[in-house]
């Protein structure tokens, strides 16, 4: 009796050995393929673009953001030199992201940046070569001799620049609070106050460490075949500090068609918001305005058919100014833009404030100046 028993019993351990490895292989299995389903979804993830405003996570972003910017940290932030000739300063180049905002708000705030063209550069002395006159052509018969041609000249640019600046503050308390946000602060600081010191410099700048700005240019009113090679044409009303009685309107078409054909394509009006307020009020013969609002909203407003950019820094109208400009800005100013932005905090000089002295090197100048017209309220 009891040899039957151990072999029933023996039978039933097999049994239960067998339920156990069984339902092993099935946890193993599905443990598998759990895991894959996780492999594969992270696959998936990875090859999908991400959501409108959501951001990929950048070690040295939020090195610099959260470890330098808020705490000052430095260990583990790239550091870059502020000085041209010297290392003795030391600066930290402000990651992509940050320097592609400020870049992004000083283009909605600097009128002329919008509509000028804006180069990279890897050095302060940045230098273009402009083609000028014509090389001519001829014709001939099919044996006759081919005299030479007259060559093209060339005139080198050199745009003036200078070192832009500025020294916003932030308390350590914001620093402190994790629901500040201290990248979005700073470009937003540091973008309208460069934009501010840019749109004086490329109206008004003199050339000495900052831009050349357009209205600084020798101006004369002869035309373009016969005008100096960096002379601006400028069209007088015909009145000290004023339009014309009669038809002022018609000093803006001649205004218009004072520039050559090519570079229409895509000219603009460059005026203060006093300037324009007159303009606004100029109708035609038949009754009807010659402003015309944007037809949808964020749509420039248009002059005779072009864009109308409002420049704060462009003076009002009085005797022989030059309130107006209409050209092709992409063709004729050129901005230089010198690396990164750089940022030196700085939480000593006024406690209990953090500043972050902030530069750019921009510089700035006319490269064809066939392709901008100014109009000179004088007699002549």
């Amino acid at each position: 009796m009891e040899v039957d028993m151990e072999v029933k019993a023996d039978a039933l351990d097999g049994a239960f050995d067998a339920v156990l490895a069984a339902e092993a292989v099935d946890d193993l299995k599905a443990s598998v393929a759990a895991l894959k389903a996780q492999v594969d979804a992270q696959a998936v993830a990875a090859s999908r673009l991400p959501l409108d405003g959501a951001k990929a996570a950048d070690p040295a972003r939020d090195a610099f953001v959260e470890r330098y910017l808020r705490r000052g940290i430095d260990a583990g932030v790239e550091m870059k030199s502020l000085s041209g000739t010297t290392g003795g300063e030391g600066g930290f180049a402000v990651p992509h992201e940050i320097d592609g905002s400020i870049a992004a708000t000083l283009k909605s705030l600097s009128p002329i940046r919008s509509i000028a063209t804006v180069v990279q550069t890897g050095t302060s002395g940045y230098r273009k070569l402009v083609a000028t006159g014509a090389m001519g052509a001829g014709w001939v018969g099919e044996t006759a001799a081919r005299p030479e041609t007259a060559t093209r000249s060339f005139a080198e640019i050199v745009p003036p620049s200078g070192e832009l600046y500025a020294n916003p503050a932030a308390s350590q308390a914001m620093l402190d609070d994790a629901m500040f946000n201290v990248e979005d602060w700073l470009a937003d600081q540091l973008g309208r106050e460069f934009a501010v010191a840019e749109g004086s410099a490329f109206v008004t700048g003199n050339g000495t460490n900052r831009p050349k700005g357009f209205l600084t240019y020798a101006t004369t009113n002869e035309i373009d075949s016969v005008r100096a090679f960096g002379t601006v044409q400028h069209l007088a009303t015909g009145t000290a500090g004023a339009f014309p009685a009669a038809n002022p309107q018609d000093k803006l078409v001649e205004l218009v068609h004072s520039l050559r054909a090519p570079y229409r394509q895509g000219a603009v009006w460059v005026m203060n918001s006093d300037t324009l307020a007159r303009i606004r009020k100029f109708k035609t013969s038949d009754g009807a305005f010659i402003w015309q609002p944007g037809l949808v909203e964020g749509q420039a407003a248009t002059l005779l058919g072009y864009p109308v950019v409002e420049a704060e820094d462009m003076p009002d109208v009085a005797a022989n100014s030059l309130s107006i400009a209409f050209g092709n800005f992409r063709a004729g100013y050129l901005v230089a833009d010198r690396g990164e932005t750089r940022i030196l905090r700085d939480p000593f000089s006024n406690k209990p404030f953090v500043h972050f002295y902030a530069t750019k090197r921009v510089g700035g100048a006319i490269i064809d100046s066939q392709a901008i017209k100014l109009m000179k309220f004088a007699a002549s």
